[in-house]
């Protein structure tokens, strides 16, 4: 076999025993790898209507074909879980040198289940696991947690870990790696530390063969000079940082908790701010040719900082909880990562709490003495270490905004800005129609990453302050295109860099594995990938009410900015969800017919012959 191990390491902690599970050819081929392979594995190991923290739950960490190749962005995997946050199917992605190591130690798949008795970490080096006491672990930062697992088996060993907010079940926790990079979304952290794992270290062997060595190397010269092309050149300058200027310009960046669509200090916390005054290094991803991370540091009085900076955490740390100053966005950042914890989810629950408490729902009793008003840098700095530890005010932010809003109650649930519990990211739906769209069909909840639907609305392709029919295709397609992205797996940044995605991608596999595959083969898994995700949430309780948007999105008018009084109504939003349901050939329900469960070749998907004991 080429590209693939042809299996899956199952690790149970409650019994701490192993067990290799085969993955047929079939299986591989149809879902590719990342998030298309985890998707099926998690279908399948998942049992149904589980709690997301019980035991039961699976944490699935997925390589794919490319990884180990030495194609540029390819050193990459994903971890799906059934998420704290959403009750439905969890995935993120981190580009990683642990993905290399976990590609040589013999598996496609590592899933973990059960829950170790004491605090443990586990060891997969050569193939072999090993369990190992974390008692003196508990409570370090992911840093010190990976220095530390370093120390006792060997530098060359690259580790996951949570932080504190991962031992505290904070639902939107994070797996940190490599340094700080996140796997961030959806609260994998959070199931990581029910299980009462601290950390995982792995180092591998060998990787598989690949079938076309030569035709493959060609490719690889080939895509790597094109990625240090104009595709990219955004990405290796400013970084997505540079967002926040242009989305602020646009009238698209999320303020106040999505009550304005510019910030007046945006230029404070904007990419060239923070290029010019605070910028320390690029940094590139395992086996990138991009370097689009860029690291900052504060240059203010205070105990220095230093990180890595997106426009993510600039906008969620920043504009949308009305912080104007740099040092302290930089400050807020280092610190989610440190601790383990989403910097989106973070931020949109605290933004959501201060809103709460200037609408006079929460009180300064309720918060231990803080101010918890928009802009105030030492309350949202404090906020954030509450969170982290479960502290006073923290322990009920701690359960993302749906969650919070729910307890307050008083109407505070329209100003929770969160699809599927999952909070929204720092894109403006009511003027970005297409966008609007995605995020409220998405199957793991408001994520700009499963469908980049934004691309259509900043092009000329639509109209972004109108909503029509047309929406549903195009949010098909870009969620269709990412699943084969986020599969095979390549990064999102690269994907301007092809001439034809689909046609490049079909002829690297087939160099990989040595499988035939044609781009309209993989258009079909990019399709069958995402019923597949979708067949999971209709499992686990997934309703036609919850494709929506958050009710401040569908009820109130843009009041600055260049869209000022544009809307989104429920019913235009209804149009597209409808328009979307069309093209993906389910019911008016959003329900998947079994007509298109057979073309797709899911009918029969959970029979226990699909995956068979090596």
């Amino acid at each position: 076999m080429h590209g693939y191990h042809g299996k899956a390491l199952i690790v149970d902690l409650t019994t701490r025993t192993t067990d290799w599970e085969a993955i047929p050819e079939s299986i591989l081929r149809r879902f590719i790898g990342g998030t298309g392979l985890g998707a099926y594995l998690l279908y399948r190991h998942c049992p149904a209507g589980i709690d997301p923290l019980h035991p039961d739950n699976p944490l699935i960490f997925v390589g794919s074909p490319l990884v180990g190749s030495r194609l540029t962005t390819s050193s990459k995997f994903a971890v799906l879980t059934k998420s704290p946050l959403t009750g439905m199917i969890g995935d993120s992605l981190s580009s990683s040198f642990i993905a290399v190591e976990l590609k040589k130690s013999g598996c496609d798949a590592l899933i973990i289940k059960g829950r170790s008795e004491t605090p443990t970490f586990l060891t997969l080096l050569d193939g072999q696991v090993g369990f190992h006491d974390a008692s003196h672990l508990m409570g370090l930062n992911t840093f010190e947690t990976e220095n530390a697992v370093k120390d006792q088996v060997g530098h060359w060993t690259r580790v996951a870990s949570i932080g504190p907010a991962g031992e505290k079940l904070v639902r939107y926790a994070s797996i940190a790696n490599d340094g700080g990079r996140q796997a961030g979304r959806t609260g994998t952290g959070a199931v990581m530390g029910s299980k009462n794992l601290k950390a995982i270290g792995v180092r591998g062997g060998a990787l598989p063969g690949v079938y076309d060595s030569d035709g493959l190397n060609q490719a690889a010269r080939d895509l790597s000079s094109r990625s240090m092309g104009p595709a990219t050149e955004k990405y290796r300058t400013l970084g997505t940082i540079a967002n926040v200027a242009v989305f602020d310009a646009l009238g698209t960046l999320p303020t106040r908790n999505f009550q304005q669509t510019t910030f007046e200090a945006a230029q404070a916390v904007s990419g060239e701010e923070f290029h010019e005054n605070h910028f320390v290094k690029n940094s590139h991803c395992a086996n990138c040719t991009i370097g689009c991370e860029k690291i900052v540091a504060t240059k203010d009085s205070g105990s220095k900082k230093q990180g890595r900076m997106e426009y993510e955490n600039a906008f969620a740390l920043g504009s949308l909880i009305g912080i104007g100053d740099p040092n302290t966005v930089i400050r807020a950042s280092a610190f989610c990562d440190e601790m383990g914890m989403d910097t989106i989810s973070a931020g949109a629950t605290i933004a959501w709490a201060m809103e709460s408490f200037e609408r006079g729902l929460l009180t300064t009793e309720d918060t231990g003495g803080i101010d918890l008003n928009f802009g105030n840098t030492e309350s949202a700095l404090e906020c954030l270490r509450m969170i982290a530890n479960r502290d006073g005010i923290g322990d009920l932010l701690a359960e993302g905004s749906l969650r919070a809003a729910q307890v307050v109650g008083s109407g505070s649930e329209s100003w929770a800005m969160q699809v599927k519990g999952l909070e929204m990211p720092g894109y403006e739906p009511r003027s970005l129609k297409t966008m609007a769209l995605a995020l409220a069909v998405s199957t793991k909840g408001a994520c700009h990453n499963r469908a980049s639907a934004y691309e259509a609305d900043f092009s000329a392709v639509v109209d972004r302050f109108s909503a029509d029919y047309s929406r549903g295709q195009i949010t098909m397609d870009g969620e269709d295109f990412s699943a084969v992205l986020d599969s095979l797996i390549w990064c999102k940044f690269l994907r301007k860099a092809f001439d034809d995605f689909f046609q490049e991608s079909a002829s690297v596999y087939q160099q990989i594995t040595g499988y035939p595959m044609t781009a309209d083969e993989l258009r079909t898994a990019g399709e069958r990938i995402n019923n597949m995700k979708k067949l999971f949430n209709v499992r686990e309780g997934w309703l036609r009410e919850d494709d929506t948007l958050p009710v401040r999105a569908l009820s109130e008018e843009l009041v600055d900015g260049v869209g000022k009084g544009a809307a989104l109504s429920r019913e235009d939003l209804d149009m597209m969800i409808a328009s979307y349901y069309r093209v993906r050939g389910w019911t008016v329900d959003g329900d998947i017919p079994a007509s298109k469960l057979v073309e797709l070749g899911l009918d029969g998907i959970t029979q226990a012959h699909e995956v068979t004991t090596a």
